[in-house]
């Protein structure tokens, strides 16, 4: 059975850093772009990060730029974001998600998704 569970998230003081985890198991990582969305409370679901089969990395928004690196290791089966500079707005529950090949930024065409992590962000 195709899983996915993301780790590393918890109470962090703004201005810190996590590494968010994501391992897959019943299938293999490497032909499948993985993406990471979060949901601040109150909003809908957004695209972070994500890394293409390949290893091309995009971000989705500006605010991200200099704060996070998205990464993957196929023989681990494992994908990672890492996000330093936290800010009270990154508050979220995050997910990681996979997706044929290429990256979108859209939630359709993500074929499994894991169940989230919670990250809060504290003064």
């Amino acid at each position: 059975q195709a899983r996915l569970v993301e780790s590393g998230g918890g109470l962090v003081q703004a201005g810190g850093s996590l590494r968010l985890s994501c391992a897959a198991s019943g299938f293999t990582l490497g032909p499948y772009a993985v993406g990471w969305f979060r949901q601040v409370p109150g909003k809908g679901r957004e695209a972070v990060s994500c890394i293409s089969s390949s290893g091309l990395k995009t971000n989705y928004e500006d605010s991200w730029r200099g704060r996070i690196d998205i990464s993957r290791d196929n023989d681990r089966n494992t994908a990672w974001l890492q996000v330093d500079k936290l800010e009270l707005g990154d508050t979220a529950v995050y997910y990681c998600a996979v997706r044929p090949a290429m990256c979108k930024s859209i939630e359709p065409g993500y074929v499994y998704w894991g169940q989230g992590v919670q990250v809060t962000v504290s003064t």
